[in-house]
């Protein structure tokens, strides 16, 4: 199979099932701007190096499995009626992370300065692009019907980036 098709040319591509739109369309905006959120995580993932990081080496490879997930319920078109792959189990399990990891640090008292370690700066990253895919993720709920489940999702992405 090629990777090329040459159906995007023009400026359009499909959604899942064949729907053609812009590759400017806000829906599409929104699963790139994840999919670019991801690849950040890739690359944080790719810094973190020795047993002292496997925890969290587990759990950024279970988000990045996640987030194609994300990408696949946004390429969806809601008239499907398929089943959503994010569900409200998806962000309890980042609830229960973040709660994990912040129970080993000290309480938060000033503005965390982003850097730090190459893995960090890089999961800094990775939490403005979600944060920015937040964003738009909202735009898109105020002209389309989202499953809200998304934003809570990246809302709670967030948030563990931060901690």
């Amino acid at each position: 199979m090629r990777i090329y098709t040459r159906t995007g040319d023009k400026g359009d591509t499909s959604l899942r099932w064949g729907e053609r739109v812009p590759k400017n369309a806000l829906r599409v905006e929104v699963y790139g701007t994840v999919d670019e959120a991801n690849a950040h995580l890739g690359m944080a993932v790719a810094m973190m190096e020795g047993p002292a990081f496997a925890a969290l080496r587990e759990v950024l490879t279970r988000v990045q499995n996640e987030l194609f997930a994300v990408g696949a319920d946004l390429a969806t078109p809601p008239s499907r009626g398929e089943q959503p792959r994010i569900t409200q189990a998806s962000v309890d399990a980042l609830e229960a992370d973040i709660d994990r990891l912040e129970a080993g640090l000290p309480p938060l008292r000033n503005f965390v300065l982003p850097g730090g370690s190459r893995p960090a700066a890089a999961l800094h990253v990775a939490r403005t692009v979600v944060r920015r895919a937040e964003r738009l993720l909202v735009s898109l709920m105020q002209q389309e019907p989202v499953d809200p489940a998304l934003l809570r999702y990246l809302n709670r992405l967030s948030d563990l980036l931060f901690v």
